[in-house]
């Protein structure tokens, strides 16, 4: 895991995004793997936030931020380390069930609000599936 990703998730980049493509999802990975890191099933990259959505759109073609409203009705599980995630859809591990596509970003830790944000840093995730779902995971930065 690369330095940038790696603040991310400690929630330490408030104003950057992570985002990720697989193979699958995108003709040109090469010149993405020169902006970011190659992993596993992909690329991954650590961006400034208003780059990072307009690279994201550009690359998959979704906005981020419809993305975001579509996910939000189906809960998932991401892991934002391997790029695996348990789609809603899903019954076990199945390639046709990896995420094609990750978008996410960190809140800071925000008392007001409560929930889960007044116990510390979130990390929001959202994916679309290999099968076409979209889903969300969100979670609290542990220290």
């Amino acid at each position: 895991m690369n330095p940038e990703q790696r603040a991310f998730l400690a929630g330490d980049e408030p104003d950057e995004v992570l985002v990720f493509f697989a193979e699958s999802a995108v003709s040109d990975l090469g010149t993405l793997s020169q902006h970011g890191e190659q992993v596993s099933r992909g690329v991954v990259l650590v961006l400034e936030a208003e780059r990072g959505r307009s690279a994201f759109e550009g690359a998959t073609g979704v906005d981020p931020m419809a993305l975001a409203s579509s996910a939000m009705q189906a809960e998932g599980a991401l892991d934002l380390e391997s790029f695996e995630g348990e789609c809603p859809e899903g019954d076990g591990d199945d390639g046709e069930h990896a995420p094609r596509f990750v978008f996410a970003f960190a809140e800071e830790q925000n008392e007001e609000v409560g929930e889960i944000y007044a116990e510390g840093d979130v990390i929001h995730a959202y994916a679309v599936c290999e099968c076409g779902t979209a889903y969300s995971d969100r979670w609290v930065v542990e220290e």
